[in-house]
């Protein structure tokens, strides 16, 4: 029985960890790296594996970083099932098709530029066409309920709280005639979450592989979401009467500010304004995520009771078109613009950065984890200039961030995560999805709560367990 990292291995993206057991192979997650600079692409193209060598497939949740390389997956020779739950295939089918539209257009803007350099030309790592054949794999399941994958494997899923349908992965593994408890996080949300039900518990595990995004880190709660979004509100827009661009991840991070400013309005306190939904991806995204009620928690149920649309208040607009989203670069302020990507490396937000980061006027606000080689992670830096689509621009627009917002858990969070485990029967816990100092603190914290044998992969690392 063996186990191999090819991607979250030492960073935060590209979530890809293969089992081997029974002269079988299982892969949990496929995700696309992002925001890993000038090396992203070559780590999208080359797996450290043979896709066609791969007998089964498990999805712990829709997010790109852990869904966006199943299209090239499929492409590349695999062929069977992908198990997951029935919101991470509603959501995991519009995500998809949407990264393939990036990726054709991504690729049509980098072949302009290597034909004036007379360089080869590039293919896009898959299209709308290979997308839409991948989500024919689709295997649904429901939480808490142990279902078979194939010969000596079993798997069950538990709510990891991240987002809708997000899950944890349980495995009960036979070789040989012994049994090995395997658990994958996936990503673990939060346990005070605005929307959604806290992480479940789950059964004793032999070996675990867990996410550390925020291994070292705590969520500043010290002032509520809504607060802190209007004190911003009213600096920029109010004050500054300039626009305020709001980087979020079109699922997850979307619905949060969109009930967040839906709770100030009820409040009364939501300034009148123009809030720009700029994402069509956002839009699906959210109507999916009202189509599955069942997974929020009770705060939220309570207030549909009294409110049928959470993620819906007066100035809300949401943007389809190009022509519309162009439209808004001639639009002063002042006035809300939310768009993806929340890293600010892909899509409409990007566009919408670059036409207003000279103006002091404007202010950018991230609301999330942005990887440090990311255009939002550059920002957070500090950096006084920043490449926009090959061009140096200069930071005058103020740069914000609210820490309080993450769809994953902090180190409390986690730690109260792996509370229902003994640490004496975990033979082995490996800790992945994290920034590399990050995981040292993490391993150092979980070393001190009795967990023995604590490795952070690094990248094509394989191991027996």
């Amino acid at each position: 029985m063996k186990l191999s990292f090819h991607g979250a291995a030492r960073c935060v993206t590209g979530s890809k960890h293969l089992l081997t057991v029974n002269g079988k192979k299982l892969l949990l997650d496929c995700g696309l790296f992002q925001g890993m600079g000038k090396d992203t692409d070559a780590m999208n193209r080359h797996w450290g594996f043979d896709p066609s060598t791969i007998d089964y497939m498990i999805l712990s949740h829709a997010h790109i970083d852990h869904s966006g390389l199943i299209p090239k997956l499929c492409k590349d020779g695999y062929q069977g099932k992908i198990h997951c739950t029935d919101a991470t295939a509603s959501l995991t089918a519009v995500l998809l098709e949407d990264s393939a539209e990036i990726q054709e257009d991504d690729v049509k803007y980098e072949n302009k530029r290597r034909a004036a350099m007379n360089m080869p030309y590039l293919q896009p790592l898959y299209t709308v066409e290979d997308a839409k054949k991948a989500l024919d794999r689709f295997e649904q399941h429901e939480y808490s309920t142990w279902f078979k994958v194939g010969d000596g494997i079993e798997a069950m899923f538990t709510d990891a709280g991240h987002i809708i349908g997000s899950a944890c992965v349980h495995l009960k593994v036979t070789e040989n005639g012994k049994t090995k408890r395997i658990t994958f996080s996936g990503d673990i949300g939060r346990y005070r979450d605005v929307i959604l039900k806290s992480p479940q518990e789950f059964p004793q595990a032999d070996i675990i592989i867990m996410e550390s995004t925020y291994g070292n880190s705590l969520h500043d709660n010290a002032v509520s979401t809504p607060d802190q979004l209007l004190q911003w509100i009213e600096k920029a827009c109010l004050q500054k009467k300039g626009k305020l661009i709001v980087p979020a991840f079109s699922v997850g991070r979307t619905q949060e500010l969109l009930y967040d400013l839906n709770q100030l309005e009820l409040e009364r306190r939501l300034p009148e304004l123009e809030y720009i939904v700029d994402s069509p991806l956002s839009m699906e995204a959210t109507q999916i995520v009202k189509s599955y009620p069942e997974y929020f928690n009770k705060r939220i149920q309570k207030v549909l009771q009294s409110d049928s649309d959470p993620f819906g208040f007066k100035g809300v607009r949401f943007v389809k078109t190009v022509e519309e989203s162009k439209l808004l670069n001639f639009k002063s302020g002042p006035y809300v613009v939310i768009s993806a990507s929340g890293m600010a490396d892909a899509g409409r937000v990007k566009h919408h950065i670059n036409n207003a980061i000279e103006n002091s006027r404007n202010t950018i606000l991230l609301t999330g984890y942005c990887e440090p080689r990311s255009l939002g992670g550059k920002l957070l830096a500090g950096r006084k200039e920043v490449k926009i689509f090959g061009v140096e621009k200069e930071v005058h627009a103020e740069i914000g961030q609210i820490r309080s917002m993450s769809a994953h858990g902090d180190y409390e969070d986690m730690s109260q995560w792996l509370a229902c485990q003994d640490p004496k029967e975990v033979e082995k816990l490996f800790i992945v999805h994290g920034e590399y100092d990050v995981q040292h603190a993490f391993q150092q914290r979980l070393m001190r709560k009795g967990f023995t044998d604590v490795i952070i992969p690094e990248m094509h690392f394989e191991i027996g367990i």
